[in-house]
């Protein structure tokens, strides 16, 4: 009875078939499950029987129609390049909304950050800027020196002018650049009085800075004045004493920031007579200028930017004195040389000399030869640097006056005057070397009796050619004249100033000189 209790192994097997549906051994559903037996496909749209069931239609129809299998490529291969067409169109449409996002941005940057800020409309100076305007000549004159670059014009009509102004020594030296330069194109150096050049035709336009040092050569009165009006304004930035605030008016317009220092932005009248029209200052906290535009006659509009940190020690060249000394009366040894300085230029009996006289814009002259202090007579040939094509100028000074030859074409201009010296063709009267006949009547006259007249004092101590001397200035009715003197008591160059305010030079050697033979006939 236990035995026929228990279910048998077949009933356990009964019971498993009646708790489900038996699986294929393949995992999928039975055979009605997909259809095969005529009856409808069971299971959700999108399960495994469901795929697999209309895949085998389509196996079943492309073996029993041939073109089925062709048309059922056709469609697929259409619906993945329209799926393909698709996909682009997205990704172009993507790249071109975040092409779009990154310019949106940019632009949104760089204007924020170039936007010019609100600023105040512009208004009367208050007092504290004119009292800044009014003392801004005097800050000038105080700080002593400035770098400098001046613009005139635009584009191919635009000059440089690059260096540096010594407000306290009154002189300025820079490079002349830019594409309208012209014949200023190099070197220049002006004091109030006079603006000498040393041309450069073959320099780059680019404006560069002109050297600490000075060349010693080649300076002369340029025929182009039309930089006069622009240095007197720029020496005009300069006084001892401060404008009255009380007569300044003008305008603030505006702030800027110059040399890392902020600065406002006045308009008032323009400095001194270079200038005309309306005159901006570019004035810090203490009055110190770093801009200034306005207008200049011949020139235009002018900007002038200050460099208030770069402040070398100028040099003068010879055409403007020299480098500026101490003067002071002379000491014993000094004025002993004085004394005796005809006795020796007589017992050197004369020298070979060359000459510059930067005279005026049309008369730069340069010469060579010889001059005895026995025989009171001077030679040379003499060229006019403004009148290059021009043949050289013989000219003879004796106690009888001066006159004058011009040279055979066969003469070398470079060298000495021809020796004998020609014996006839010998002309007195009015010539354009006439500017040199002051230096070399009075360096034949340190040789007479006493020697020169007035009062000497030494003005400095320089070199000359790795000679020492004492530069000594003796001031008469007649002129300044100064005297390069060595220590064995021999002159070594004469100086005296021209018309035009330059300075002239002879340069002497001491030595024997050729026989000068007088002419035998001068008319």
């Amino acid at each position: 009875m236990e035995n026929s209790s228990r279910p048998t192994s077949g009933a356990r097997s009964d019971n498993r078939h009646r708790a489900g549906p038996r699986r294929h051994r393949a995992g999928i559903g039975p055979p009605a499950g997909i259809g095969l037996d005529g009856s409808p496909a069971a299971g959700l749209p999108g399960r495994a029987g469901t795929r697999r069931a209309a895949l085998s239609h389509r196996l079943l129809a492309s073996a029993t129609d041939p073109t089925g299998a062709d048309a059922a490529d056709d469609d697929h291969a259409g619906a993945d390049e329209a799926r393909q067409r698709s996909a682009r169109r997205r990704r172009l449409t993507l790249t071109g909304l975040a092409l779009t996002a990154v310019l949106s941005a940019v632009m949104l940057v760089v204007t924020l950050v170039t936007w010019p800020p609100d600023e105040p409309a512009a208004r009367d100076m208050t007092s504290a800027e004119r009292d800044r305007l009014a003392v801004m000549r005097v800050t000038n004159q105080r700080d002593l020196r400035a770098g400098l670059h001046v613009t005139i014009g635009t584009g191919t009509n635009r000059t440089d002018l690059l260096g540096w102004v010594d407000w306290a020594r009154q002189l300025v030296y820079v490079d002349v650049g830019g594409p309208g330069a012209g014949a200023l194109r190099g070197l220049a150096q002006a004091s109030p009085a006079v603006l000498v050049s040393r041309p450069d035709p073959t320099a780059v336009p680019a404006p560069a800075m002109p050297p600490l040092i000075p060349p010693v050569d080649g300076w002369r009165i340029p025929a182009e004045q039309r930089l006069t009006p622009l240095l007197t304004m720029i020496f005009a930035l300069s006084a001892e004493r401060p404008d009255p605030a009380d007569d300044l008016s003008g305008r603030w317009v505006g702030r800027d920031r110059r040399n890392g220092e902020d600065v406002d932005i006045l308009e008032a009248a323009p400095p001194g007579t270079g200038a005309a029209g309306t005159t901006r200052y570019w004035l810090d906290s203490a009055g110190r200028l770093h801009r200034l535009e306005t207008t200049v006659a011949a020139l235009g509009r002018v900007t002038v930017h200050l460099n208030r940190a770069d402040r070398p020690t100028l040099r003068p060249v010879d055409a403007l004195g020299g480098r500026p000394g101490l003067p002071r009366a002379l000491t014993t040894a000094e004025r002993d040389r004085w004394l005796h300085l005809p006795a020796r230029l007589r017992a050197a009996g004369g020298a070979a000399v060359t000459l510059t006289v930067p005279a005026s814009a049309d008369a730069n002259l340069r010469g060579t030869g010889w001059l005895s202090w026995t025989s009171g007579t001077a030679y040379l040939g003499v060229t006019d640097l403004d009148s290059p094509d021009s043949p050289r100028t013989l000219v003879r000074r004796d106690r009888t006056g001066v006159t004058r030859i011009d040279a055979s074409a066969s003469d070398d201009q470079a060298g000495p005057p021809p020796l004998p010296p020609p014996a006839t063709g010998w002309r007195a009267g009015a010539h354009r070397t006439d500017a040199l006949d002051p230096l070399v009547a009075r360096a034949l006259r340190a040789a007479r009796g006493g020697g020169p007249t007035g009062n000497p004092h030494r003005v400095r101590g320089d070199n000359l050619a790795g000679t020492v001397v004492d530069v000594v200035e003796v001031g008469t009715g007649a002129g300044r004249t100064r005297y390069w003197i060595d220590r064995s008591g021999l002159l070594r160059r004469l100086e005296l100033p021209s018309k035009a305010g330059a300075w002239a030079q002879l340069d002497l050697t001491p030595g024997r000189v050729p026989s000068l033979t007088r002419p035998t006939k001068a008319r």
